[in-house]
C-alpha cells in the first residue's frame, strides 16, 4: 500500500515537473515570440508603407530628447502587459497576414490611411498617455499647457484622443502642423490682370464677376426664377431624418456660382481683411464702396488650412459660416452688387435644374450607393454619377477641382459632393425657414444655433448626394482640437470637408 502511494506521489511530482518545465519553456519562447513580433523589422515585413520607416525615423518619437526610441507597437498596440494588448496583438497579426497575402499594397491610399480620421482608429490613446504620464512638464509653453488643460476637462465629453493634435508625432508629415499657420496669404501671389472695375450688368444673363483691385474673377450663373416642389417625398428612398416635408416654394431669379469659392480668390480676400478684430456679420453695408476697412476679416489657421491638397482652384475649405459670410460681404464691398449665401430653397432649386428625380441626372441611390449588400457583392456601375459628382468613390479621399465633373442643367457644377456647402438658413429638424433668419419656433441641434449645409462631400456615400438631402453644421464637434482660447469664429479645425459658393441677388 505504502509503495502504491510512493509511486502515485511520484507520478504526480513527475508530472508537475514535466508541466513546470513545459510551462518555462512555453513562457520563455513565447516571450522570445512576442518580443520578435514586436521588434520594427517585423512590423515592417507585412506593413509595406512606401515611406512608413521613413517618415518614422524623422519623427520626435524616434528623434527624442531623451534618446528613448519608440516603436511601432508603442503607439499602435495597447500598453504591454495588459489583456487588451494580447487580444489586440492577436487580431491585428491575423488582419495583417490576411492582408498582406489577399490585397495589393500598390491599390492603397496611404494619404488619405495619413489623416486624422483614420490615425484615431490604430493608436490606442492610453498608449499614449503610458509614456506621458505628465502632462504638464517643465518647459512646457503657456500654450501646451492650455491646450493640455483643455483635454484634461474635455476628453471624454468631446472623445479626444492625443493624437487629435499630436498625429505627427509618430510619423513625420510635411503637411500636417498643430500651431498657427504664418504662410497661408503672407504672399501677394496674384499674377493676372488686375482689375479696375467690377462687371456691370446689362440683363439677366451668365456674367463673369471681376474683383476691382484684384485678379480674381468667377463665373456666375443666371438661375431663372421659378416654382418647385423643395424636399423628398416621405417614401423616397434613403430619406434621412433631417429632412422636413415637402412643400412647393417660388422664388425670383438669382445668380450664382458656377463653383465653390476657391483657394486663390479666397486668399485675395483673407489677405486684405485679416486682422485679430471682430465683425458683427449682420452690420449694414453701403453699396458701392470699394474700400474694405469696414472688414475685419480671418486670422491665421491653426493648423494645415489646405490639409496639403493643394491651394489655387481647389474649393477653399475649414471656413466657419461666419467668415464665409464675411467674405460675401466683402465681395458685396468690392463690386458694388448683393453678395450672400445661397437660402435653403435658392440651393435646392439650383442644384435640381428643372427636375424632380433624387439626383439632377438618370439614377437612383439604390443604384449607386456602395451601403447595399447587392452592391457591395457585385459592384456598382458608377459611369453616370462619376460624370457629374466627386465623392467617396472617385475622391482618392480629398477635394478635386469642380471643374473635373460636368455641369447640371443649369450649368453649375459640383453642386453634389466635393464640399458640403453652406446655407443661410439655420437648421430646423421639423420645418425648412422661409427666409434666412432664424425660424421661429427651431427644432433643431441647440435651439436652432446650427447651419443648414446641402450637397455632401468628397467623402460621401451616393445616398448623401441626393439633392434633397440635407444635414447641418456641429460647431463644437467642428472645433473640439481648436487649442485657443476663446476658440476661433473663423476657422473649424476639424471639418476638412466644407466650403460654400455665392449667391448674387438679381
Amino acid at each position: 500500500m505504502a509503495d502504491i502511494k510512493r509511486k502515485k506521489r511520484r507520478k504526480i511530482c513527475a508530472w508537475f515537473v514535466a508541466g513546470a518545465v513545459v510551462g518555462i519553456l512555453l513562457m520563455f519562447f513565447g516571450n522570445r515570440f512576442m518580443d520578435y513580433t514586436s521588434t520594427d523589422e517585423y512590423c515592417m515585413s507585412c506593413h509595406i508603407h512606401p515611406d512608413a520607416d521613413e517618415s518614422w525615423q524623422q519623427s520626435s518619437h524616434h528623434n527624442t530628447k531623451s534618446g528613448v526610441v519608440i516603436h511601432c507597437v508603442d503607439c499602435h498596440l495597447p500598453p504591454k502587459g495588459s489583456f487588451r494588448h494580447l487580444t489586440a496583438k492577436g487580431k491585428m497579426g491575423i488582419k495583417d497576414i490576411w492582408s498582406y497575402y489577399t490585397k495589393d499594397s500598390a491599390s492603397f491610399d496611404w494619404q488619405q490611411k495619413s489623416r486624422l480620421d483614420y490615425a484615431v482608429k490604430i493608436v490606442p490613446n492610453e498608449s499614449c498617455e503610458k509614456c506621458h504620464e505628465n502632462l504638464f512638464t517643465a518647459g512646457l509653453s503657456s500654450e501646451g499647457a492650455m491646450a493640455h488643460l483643455y483635454y484634461v476637462e474635455n476628453r471624454e465629453k468631446l472623445d479626444l484622443q492625443c493624437i487629435s493634435c499630436h498625429l505627427d508625432a509618430g510619423h513625420y508629415n510635411p503637411n500636417y502642423s498643430h500651431k498657427a499657420s504664418v504662410s497661408f496669404g503672407s504672399d501677394d501671389n496674384e499674377t493676372g490682370e488686375i482689375y479696375d472695375s467690377a462687371t456691370k450688368l446689362t440683363g439677366f444673363e451668365n456674367f463673369t464677376e471681376k474683383v476691382p483691385g484684384t485678379s480674381v474673377a468667377f463665373n456666375m450663373i443666371a438661375i431663372p426664377g421659378g416654382t418647385f416642389k423643395m424636399g423628398s417625398p416621405a417614401n423616397e428612398s434613403y430619406r434621412n431624418e433631417n429632412e422636413g416635408p415637402v412643400r412647393e416654394v417660388t422664388l425670383s431669379p438669382f445668380y450664382m456660382g458656377e463653383v465653390e469659392v476657391v483657394w486663390s480668390d479666397y486668399e485675395v480676400f483673407f489677405r486684405e481683411t485679416r486682422s485679430e478684430g471682430r465683425l458683427d456679420p449682420n452690420m449694414v453695408m453701403e453699396k458701392n464702396r470699394n474700400a474694405v476697412d469696414g472688414v475685419s476679416g480671418p486670422t491665421p489657421f491653426y493648423g494645415q488650412v489646405d490639409q496639403g491638397w493643394g491651394f489655387g482652384k481647389n474649393p477653399a475649405i475649414t471656413m466657419s459660416h461666419y467668415a464665409a459670410q464675411i467674405y460675401c460681404q466683402w465681395l458685396s464691398i468690392k463690386t458694388g452688387k448683393k453678395y450672400r449665401l445661397p437660402t435653403e430653397a435658392e440651393w435646392e432649386y439650383a442644384a435640381r435644374g428643372n427636375t424632380a428625380s433624387p439626383y439632377f441626372f438618370e439614377g437612383s441611390p439604390k443604384k449607386f450607393t456602395r451601403d447595399r449588400f447587392w452592391n457591395s457583392i457585385f459592384g456598382i456601375d458608377t459611369a453616370v454619377i462619376n460624370s457629374f459628382a466627386i465623392y467617396a468613390e472617385n475622391s482618392g479621399g480629398r477635394t478635386q477641382h469642380a471643374d473635373k465633373v460636368a455641369p447640371n442643367p443649369f450649368g453649375l457644377k459640383s453642386m453634389l459632393g466635393n464640399v458640403m456647402e453652406y446655407c443661410s438658413d439655420w437648421y430646423s429638424e421639423t420645418a425648412y425657414s422661409e427666409t434666412p433668419e432664424k425660424v421661429s419656433d427651431p427644432k433643431g441641434p441647440e435651439n436652432g444655433t446650427e447651419h443648414v449645409v446641402r450637397g455632401g462631400s468628397f467623402s460621401s456615400d451616393a445616398r448623401d448626394l441626393r439633392v434633397a438631402g440635407r444635414d447641418y453644421s456641429r460647431t463644437e464637434e467642428w472645433l473640439k482640437t481648436d487649442p485657443q482660447s476663446p476658440k476661433s469664429i473663423w476657422w473649424l479645425s476639424d471639418c476638412i470637408k466644407i466650403g460654400f459658393r455665392v449667391v448674387c441677388e438679381n
